[in-house]
């Protein structure tokens, strides 16, 4: 933390610096929307006819769309590359739940390069890079956030979520609930630079859409399918594609607010997506989908607009991606690219620019997910298995040329072994990372971190949103490794439902010596949340209204030591449900 301090203090002495002259230029206003599970295809710009997409398509009309851009294959691990210009092993990210999404404290962000510089910072959606302080966006380089820190979350209309570390009640439909926030953000501070980064929490499943976007896809027979059509699964399609139509709405509200107050000659607007469709849809014939290591699950769709500085109706063949954006937007916004460690991605803002001198040789730009691997050249991509492809001639990946081309594919394979190689380093050094407490007044330990033992189970399949739930034993626990930055004594509140007849269980939480109890007093027990607009059946997402428990106060110790909270007594055979633990500072 002193370190993070220190870096931040000098980045500052440094963009005061060119405040004073050394930089005339105003900087521009910044607007980043990052979907979530959107593919390439789904964009009526690229040519998809399943759906109309005309706000984002004007952001092509008007600026420049990039042919090759290309992210991870999953949600973390692309926000980590495009917030660091790092690759995400190296910034201690390797998943999505259970912790592996953490962006490591000392890793300068996009978001601290720009607050230095004098810009207003604000985030407003999905964060995915840490819940609690000091991996929270509030201590990332943002001046504000509402939204959710988890991978996705169960529930789009009127969700829980956090405002400022503090739990409020969204309004209606979450994607237009994040873009009233943006909106609100760009209007208090028009008369200033703003980053306004909005991650978009769409159309990432749960497939919960309103009626006004659904009803043109209610029963659609898409004209334009997945290149093996008996892969795709058409409840997901249509929902997905609706929820496609309803964010294009919202980044026309935000272009309009901009065209409103006379912003937009003076703000640079990206668009691009973090992985590829989580669904086997059209996908302009590419293989793969989410997860993906193939062309499908990387490439993204990449819209940049900036009136009179970007030039309009133009595309940039050049392989790029999210690990160069850093570099680009503190290019683009006229700051230094200063980090104390070393960048991995590289400016692309002369190919934005028009340079017609720009140099961008060719490159090796990897992908890491779980066991497999890939590499992309301007030309080529050797896939996981060693097959080479040249996508300029072939992007759905068709052709294997390694023994046409056999050096080329040698060269390849051993770069991307090398690679595999430090990213599996990187994995296993980050790999035993505890959640920290006592980084800021108040820590939420949500059941996503949490680890169920005994009849525990959880709600869901995905730990990102799940609670607790079949507790049923008296020998049953749930721990959380926890590491506590600053001891003291922390009020615990525990966010709980209970049946009438479970009335008089006793709860105990414990840390060491250490340790603090309740009686359950109060039933509270409510229904799962409507799930009438959830357009895919079975879905395995279940969200309730959970109540706070006061259990009074707990002693932590500095250090690491498992947090353990049990049943002593359980009352007609079971104990609660348990969606969150909150400690805060006394």
């Amino acid at each position: 933390m002193i370190f993070r301090s220190s870096l931040l203090f000098i980045l500052s002495l440094l963009f005061a610096v060119i405040e004073l002259g050394l930089c005339s230029d105003p900087k521009p206003n910044v607007v980043i929307f990052l979907a979530d599970d959107q593919g390439w295809g789904d964009l009526s710009v690229h040519g998809n006819t399943n759906l109309a997409t005309p706000h984002l398509d004007s952001l092509a009309e008007e600026g420049t769309l990039l042919e090759n851009f290309y992210v991870c294959a999953v949600c973390a691990p692309t926000r980590a590359e495009f917030l660091t210009g790092r690759y995400h092993f190296r910034t201690g990210v390797s998943g999505v739940s259970e912790g592996s999404g953490r962006l490591n404290p000392d890793e300068t962000t996009v978001a601290d390069l720009l607050k230095a510089a004098g810009y207003a910072t604000g985030i407003f959606g999905k964060w995915h890079n840490g819940t609690q302080s000091p991996y929270h966006p509030l201590d990332r380089g943002f001046d504000e956030f509402y939204g959710f820190t988890s991978g996705h979350w169960g529930h789009y209309f009127s969700p829980p979520l956090d405002h400022n570390r503090t739990r409020v009640k969204g309004q209606g439909y979450i994607t237009d609930d994040i873009t009233n926030h943006a909106i609100r953000f760009i209007e208090k501070h028009q008369e200033n630079p703003f980053f306004c980064y909005v991650p978009l929490p769409t159309p990432h499943s749960p497939f919960y859409v309103d009626d006004d976007f659904y009803e043109k896809f209610d029963g659609m027979q898409p004209e334009m399918k997945y290149r093996d059509p008996e892969k795709e699964d058409l409840a997901a399609t249509r929902a997905a594609l609706a929820m496609c139509e309803n964010i294009d709405w919202n980044v026309g509200r935000v272009l309009e607010t901009l065209d409103r107050l006379d912003l937009k000659n003076d703000t640079l607007v990206i668009y691009f997506s973090d992985n590829g469709p989580n669904s086997y849809r059209w996908n302009g014939g590419m293989k793969g989908k989410k997860a993906s290591v193939e062309e499908g699950g990387l490439r993204s769709p990449f819209l940049i607009r900036w009136p009179g500085k970007i030039p309009a109706r133009r595309s940039v063949p050049e392989v790029v991606g999210a690990i160069d954006l850093f570099s680009t937007l503190a290019d683009l916004a006229g700051i230094p690219n200063r980090t104390a460690k070393p960048i991995n991605g590289r400016s692309f803002a002369p190919l934005l620019l028009g340079d017609s001198d720009a140099n961008w040789p060719d490159r090796h730009l990897f992908s890491v997910w779980r066991k497999k691997a890939t590499v992309r050249t301007h030309q080529y991509r050797l896939d996981n298995d060693g097959a080479l492809f040249d996508i300029t001639k072939d992007r759905g990946q068709q052709n294997d040329l390694a023994d046409e081309k056999p050096e080329i594919a040698k060269t390849l394979r051993a770069a991307l072994q090398e690679h595999r190689e430090e990213a599996a380093q990187s994995f296993s050094r980050f790999a035993d990372r505890p959640f920290t407490v006592g980084y800021a007044d108040s820590t939420t330990l949500p059941a996503r971190d949490g680890v169920p033992h005994g009849t525990i189970r959880r709600s869901s399949k995905a730990p990102n949103n799940s609670f607790f739930t079949h507790w049923t034993s008296e020998e049953d626990r749930i721990t959380w490794d926890i590491e506590v930055g600053e001891p003291g004594d922390y009020r615990v509140i525990l966010y709980y439902t209970c049946a009438e007849e479970n009335v008089g269980t006793r709860v105990r939480l414990a840390r060491g010596a250490s340790s603090t109890e309740t009686v359950v007093a109060e039933a509270f027990d409510p229904p799962i949340w409507d799930k009438s607009k959830e357009r895919v059946e079975e879905s395995h997402y279940f969200v309730k209204d959970f109540r706070a428990l006061e259990m009074g106060t707990l002693r932590l110790e500095k250090g690491r030591a498992p947090l353990i909270l049990s049943a002593p007594e359980i009352v007609s055979g079971r104990a609660i449900d348990v969606y969150s633990l909150v400690l805060e500072k006394e």
